[in-house]
């Protein structure tokens, strides 16, 4: 297939394209997740131009292409939320008309190189997967074709030139720059340290009803509760429609398929696998789970469609109905929406749509997925935010308050120890002896780096990060003031840095020159784009998605 693509590329690819244009405007028909819940005007203006329905929706089925060949898996089933699926595709418009604008073209050889590199990715031994098969067992099932992977194809190395071109000042990283980059991360430092913690200093705290209580009038704002809701929900479990789900398709195919995923991918799909009948086995259980999740999705929307023609709306409506239909609505506590539900595994799309419900919208306007059930919601109550009495979170203040004084006890302790020390040292002692002095214990630390991504020594004391910046903002000889942190805080003293190795400095260079060439690149190109979206996300609907506010009107 690969050698009919390089040979007739240029009008093969548009005889397959016209061959499923059936398919693609059924997938345009369809709503959901790739189209916006059925949005079809309104879709904004990039670069002064309004967006066309046809170009938004080419962007979103490129973006399932682009997650899925980073992922191994499409976005709906990563369970990515319909706003950053949107954002996907808005920014690969905004890349689009910038290749565009830049008159950067993709022949049709490169097209084809691309491609036949891309299927070779996939399969084994160096051999491309067949693109039949590709189309067939990945694209096809998600309502993709041929026309959306040429597509992809040709997009995905313009936005390579594009990187290129618009990053290439942050790829002009001299030898010699490299060269002290290299030294300044590599250089180690010998250093000691002596560790105050809180918890040594609990002991010594006196909880008195008074000081709790004055703690938590001093720190009320801390005790409020965010804004919280309450949710009815129909959970419809994938586990009870497997064995209708594995009847209507069949063991064998299901079997046929996990094979021929097996052999396009190997293990990486599921890679605790330890055979390849393991292997295909869970990929076949996969298979069976998302027909599954699709046959709950269909019982689920036949539910809400009679939910939503009852009249008057109500927020009872759902437990009615659910009573006539023999379900069980099961509700949930009060959540925040940072922290969703306790009772299952919600979404951030079932949480996000949960704190938009209201009097006037009390249901989910479509069934949402889950990891093991699709569901339907509805408002059970709100809660707004509040500071809860006292009476009612006294043990956590009282705990609350013992650890700060513990901590406040153990920071005046190491910024105590930081003067004696720096004097006893003045006088001709080590840090060692200092510590000792003082009644404390000095750690010696084996030599780190700024590249270093464990310090062993310091485990359960500090973060590897503080623990490299107190090392290297402090002079060789010198001890560091207090450095407060999370546990408590520590004390350190640089005794040296050691000379860079020079010989691991020779061999490691090219390969560090190129790949921060390469980060630098990608470094100049995000913030150029991060640009681009701050600007031309505000002319588009999906401004109002991540913002929560309104798209501002577009300035000619």
């Amino acid at each position: 297939m690969i050698g009919t693509i390089r040979k007739h590329s240029k009008w093969l690819w548009w005889v397959v394209a016209g061959l499923t244009i059936i398919s693609f405007v059924i997938f345009m028909g369809q709503g959901g997740t790739r189209n916006g819940g059925g949005r079809n005007g309104g879709l904004g203006m990039l670069y002064g131009k309004p967006i066309t329905p046809e170009a938004l929706e080419e962007a979103k089925r490129d973006y399932f292409i682009f997650h899925w060949e980073r992922s191994g898996s499409f976005p709906d089933h990563d369970h990515v939320s319909s706003t950053e699926i949107e954002r996907g595709a808005y920014e690969r418009l905004i890349l689009k008309a910038k290749a565009t604008e830049l008159g950067i073209h993709i022949s049709d050889e490169a097209q084809v190189a691309h491609a036949d590199e891309f299927l070779r990715s996939l399969g084994r031994d160096n051999q491309a997967v067949p693109m039949s098969m590709f189309l067939e067992k990945v694209l096809q099932p998600e309502g993709l074709n041929a026309a959306d992977f040429q597509r992809f194809m040709a997009d995905d190395l313009a936005i390579d030139q594009l990187i290129q071109t618009l990053g290439l000042s942050g790829a002009l990283v001299p030898p010699q720059e490299a060269a002290q980059i290299y030294d300044r991360e590599h250089q180690e430092a010998m250093a000691q340290a002596v560790f105050f913690s809180s918890s040594n200093y609990l002991s010594k705290v006196s909880v008195t009803p008074a000081a709790v209580s004055l703690f938590y009038t001093n720190y009320m704002a801390h005790y409020r509760l965010p804004e919280r809701v309450a949710i009815n929900y129909l959970e419809y479990d994938l586990t009870n429609f497997l064995a209708e789900t594995e009847q209507k398709i069949g063991k064998t195919n299901i079997a046929a398929q996990a094979s021929a995923i097996y052999a396009q991918r190997g293990a990486e799909v599921v890679p605790d696998a330890k055979t390849p009948e393991e292997a295909k086995a869970k990929i076949g259980e996969m298979l069976l789970r998302k027909s599954a999740a699709d046959t709950a999705a269909d019982k689920a929307r036949q539910f809400l469609n009679v939910l939503f023609a009852m009249d008057p709306v109500s927020p009872e409506n759902l437990v009615t109905l659910a009573k006539t239909n023999g379900l069980t609505v099961h509700t949930t506590a009060p959540f925040t929406e940072a922290d969703g539900p306790d009772e299952f595994p919600a979404s951030a799309d079932l949480v996000k749509v949960a704190f938009k419900l209201n009097a006037d919208s009390p249901f989910s306007p479509k069934p949402i997925a889950g990891a093991e059930a699709v569901y339907i919601i509805g408002l059970a109550s709100q809660i707004p935010s509040e500071v809860p009495p006292f009476s009612q979170i006294h043990d956590r203040v009282a705990r609350d308050y013992e650890l700060h004084e513990a901590a406040t006890r153990a920071r005046m302790a190491g910024t105590n120890f930081y003067y004696a020390a720096t004097v006893q040292m003045a006088t001709g002692k080590t840090f060692a002896q200092a510590a000792l002095a003082n009644d404390q214990t000095p750690f010696a630390f084996k030599p780190f780096s700024l590249s270093s991504q464990e310090i062993p020594e310091a485990e359960g004391h500090a973060d590897v990060n503080e623990i490299k910046r107190a090392a290297f903002t402090t002079q060789p000889g010198h001890i560091s003031p207090f450095e407060p942190t999370a546990e408590g805080g520590f004390v350190m003293f640089v005794q040296s840095l050691l000379p860079v190795d020079e010989a691991a400095k020779k061999s490691e260079l090219p390969r560090y020159l190129s790949q921060l060439r390469r980060g630098r690149e990608n470094e100049a190109f995000s913030i150029w784009l991060q640009l681009e979206e701050n600007r031309e996300l505000r002319n588009t609907p999906v401004f109002d998605e991540l913002t929560g506010h309104k798209p501002a009107p577009h300035s000619p």
